[in-house]
């Protein structure tokens, strides 16, 4: 029986001690929060940065076990492998680094991973939140692994021997490419240093350096490396390409090795700096418990009473996920790498009045689709790290002239398409996250539309397109035929869309600011996505240069995309319109004929669990695989259908979301926590259709599937200090809304103004299994 087996069935026993809550009375067997994390969830198919262990809250450190080491998809750890081969210390996006493996015996790390992999079994491992424990079966040791921010910590119990070895296959293929060159370099016999220089990406196109200190806590008997294949003898370094490394130990069983790793992305002294910060000592327990206890810091921000053990788990791994993607990439001290210009730089965050850094500088996927998920919980779970990434998004303007869309290692990426850090910065500036530069912050959001602006960059593209950028200041859409240079360039339709939605967003910011001629000058844009929403054909479409409407058109293609759209469907991208939802209905018909549309295409859904297998996003009707089709369900809340938004979220969240083993959960791309982020505002039963980026937001309302949900505000941005949830007559198949209240007062609307939320208080739902129309419409 493996370990995470052993943990649910004492949470079912504990669950039947004490069914009304979820923390015991006086703490008697109480699960924690990180007790209910599962990261083992949907890991048969894990992408690089998607399989996390041995991590903090956003820790530039997540030192895990690698099954696949090649490719940026299906690598990393996935569940089915029967072998490791590798610890690694980054899975982030674009970015990876300094893998290490402990043998026994010969000496193999220079005939590569295959060879010295080793085999594990699920029964020999302890995995969760913060630490990673697993037999290898190979050499029979015992490898434990935790971490602070930006240290990974290792426990590796040998076998008594003379030939304990500790591997660094600095020169190795990790992930997204090859490794240019490396180096190590013996400090001491208890301290080895080295740097790992990640070869460029299609997507990160600088070589990008990571260095790393380790130490010991005890002395090696000797170091040795290879080259190409080959050993070599190593009087104190070893540098070039395809190297590596190993440092040899005379073990007893009884006395593990201890192995601190300090990761940077600016210098050797810099990782150094990093284990004095943050891990002076050798006490591996105290790390893991220390690490355990800052995720539950973090996960306690939102208490659960009810509901079955599965749905706790799904649900606090959910939260978990949605802090896990966007990293720290700065150092303890504030220096972080820039490489937004053409040289590399190692640069310094600001620092307060002690010298310590005010924020920390992150790495992240793009914003794409965030305006659904991340951008509506983390205001409320975590606005301090949002208030880092809005301030790490201003820096990089600072230093290279742009509001980045998704960078990594310190680039400028252009992942994706559009300007999704709009709808993100205006997100955090709307909910009162307001300790950035937010002036300079919508200067760079207005650069950012400009000809040379990050908006008119194709996914991954190394230079705007001028003829789209003039088209659209033209005609209001971009037509077939004038493509995006770069990846997703044919969606011409979907980056309308993306525009004319993050025009809003821009002027809402800009209105609050009372600067009215940013205001007036990007209001009208938000109108522009009435250029391809045809009303005979109730669908978004595409339109030709000379401005016709394309000939022949399919709104559903068997295909990874459809044409004119980015990753999804037209009849999908047809209700991609978050800022004006009436305005939509309008075009379709009506709201009567909108809900009717749409209703359908959920129906027509059912079957496929509300998402394609296969990436099949192009022939989707509803897509919950993929960030552009994530607000369907709650599209019925803003035109007078709020019966069939509770419906139709509860159904998602069931069928699509509620799966709680290696095999099922999030069913698709759950980039850097986004999925996890929906998921758990749909288990609460609150979302904001419009990103959250109007002057007044709004929560739209649904069902939770808890008896009682309550959060912790912060005390820094926020007047209240909790808002508590309270359902009654919850039952599985009571997902209707009967009547609401507010801090005992009748709510008649299906939203909750944000400004009033913060306040604190309490909602209390009564849920019925039939709908009631005449609440909340």
């Amino acid at each position: 029986m493996s370990s995470n087996i052993r943990v649910i069935t004492i949470a079912a026993l504990f669950s039947c001690l004490f069914p009304g809550g979820l923390f015991a009375p006086s703490g008697l067997f109480a699960q924690t929060p990180a007790d209910w994390v599962d990261p083992l969830i949907d890991t048969h198919e894990s992408r690089w940065f998607y399989f996390n262990s041995a991590s903090r809250p956003f820790g530039l450190v997540n030192l895990s076990p690698d099954t696949q080491t090649k490719g940026s998809w299906k690598s990393g750890y996935l569940y089915g492998d029967k072998s490791i081969r590798c610890f690694s210390h980054i899975h982030a996006w674009q970015l990876s680094g300094i893998p290490v493996m402990p043998i026994v015996g010969e000496m193999t790390g220079h005939q590569g991973m295959d060879v010295y992999q080793s085999e594990f079994s699920h029964d020999e491992e302890t995995v969760e939140a913060g630490f990673h424990k697993v037999r290898l079966q190979k050499y029979d040791v015992t490898a434990e692994l935790t971490s602070t921010v930006r240290t990974g910590f290792h426990r590796y119990t040998f076998p008594s021997t003379k030939d304990a070895y500790v591997l660094f296959d600095v020169g190795a293929v990790l992930a997204h490419g090859p490794t240019v060159e490396a180096e190590v370099s013996k400090i001491s016999d208890r301290e080895i240093a080295g740097m790992s220089l990640m070869g460029a990406t299609s997507r990160r196109r600088k070589d990008t350096p990571v260095y790393f200190v380790a130490q010991f806590s005890q002395p090696f008997t000797a170091m040795g490396g290879w080259r190409d294949g080959k050993l070599e003898d190593v009087s104190g370094a070893i540098k070039g390409k395809d190297i590596g490394a190993y440092v040899r130990f005379e073990t007893e069983s009884e006395t593990p090795v201890l192995m601190k790793v300090g990761i940077s992305y600016t210098s050797i002294e810099g990782a150094r700096k990093n284990i004095q910060a943050e891990l002076p000592h050798w006490e591996f327990d105290q790390v893991a418990t220390e690490s355990k206890d800052a995720w539950n810091t973090r996960l306690s921000k939102i208490k659960i009473e009810g509901g079955t053990d599965a749905q706790k788990t799904k649900f606090y791994t959910d939260l978990w996920r949605s802090m896990l993607g966007r990293r720290i990439v700065s150092d303890a001290d504030g220096t972080y790498c820039d490489m937004t210009t053409n040289e590399r730089r190692v640069l310094n965050a600001p620092v307060d009045d002690e010298g310590n850094p005010v924020f920390n500088m992150h790495n992240f996927d793009a914003w794409w689709g965030s305006h659904w998920s991340l951008d509506i919980l983390w205001p409320l779970v975590c606005p301090d790290v949002y208030s880092d990434i809005c301030n790490t998004s201003v820096q990089m303007y600072e230093n290279g002239g742009l509001i980045p869309r998704g960078p990594s290692g310190g680039n400028y990426t252009y992942v994706m398409i559009g300007d999704s850090a709009a709808p993100a910065i205006t997100s955090a500036y709307a909910k009162g996250i307001r300790d950035f530069d937010y002036e300079r912050a919508l200067e760079g959001l207005v650069k950012n539309t400009g000809p040379n602006g990050g908006r008119y960059y194709g996914g991954y593209a190394e230079k705007p397109t001028p003829s789209v950028y003039k088209e659209y200041q033209e005609k209001g859409y971009v037509s077939w035929g004038n493509p995006l240079k770069g990846g997703h360039g044919n969606a011409v339709t979907s980056l309308t869309l993306y525009n004319a939605y993050h025009d809003w967003c821009i002027a809402q910011m800009a209105k609050d600011l009372g600067k009215n001629d940013i205001y007036e000058q990007f209001v009208s844009g938000a109108k522009n996505y009435r250029h391809v929403i045809w009303p005979e054909k109730q669908s978004a479409w595409v339109r030709e240069s000379e401005g016709s409407w394309m000939k022949n058109f399919k709104p559903r293609e068997m295909r990874f995309e459809q044409n004119g759209f980015c990753e999804t469907s037209a009849a999908v991208t047809t209700f991609y319109v978050p800022h004006d939802p009436m305005g939509l209905a309008e075009l379709l018909g009506g709201a009567d004929a909108a809900a009717e549309k749409l209703n359908e295409q959920f129906e027509g859904s059912v079957e496929d669990r509300f998402h394609l297998r296969g990436r099949i996003h192009g022939n989707a009707l509803v897509d919950y695989a993929n960030q552009d089709g994530t607000g369907m369900a709650h599209y019925f809340n803003r035109i007078g259908y709020p019966w069939l938004s509770q419906k139709w979220v509860r159904a998602v969240q069931k069928a699509t979301f509620s799966g709680s083993d290696p095999y099922s959960g999030y069913n698709g791309d759950e980039d850097q926590g986004q999925m996890g982020a929906l998921s758990a505002l749909m288990a609460i039963g609150l979302f904001q259709f419009d990103g959250g980026s109007g002057i007044d937001p709004k929560y739209d309302i649904t069902a939770p599937i808890f008896d009682k949900v309550t959060l912790q505000l912060s005390s820094k941005y926020y007047g209240g200090s909790t808002v508590t949830i309270v359902t009654k007559n919850q039952a599985p198949d009571n997902v209707y809304i009967q009547s609401a209240t507010w801090n005992g007062e009748p709510l008649n609307t299906c939203w909750i103004s944000h400004n009033d939320l913060v306040q604190g208080g309490v909602l209390e739902l009564t849920l019925g299994n039939e709908p009631n129309k005449s609440w909340g419409k």
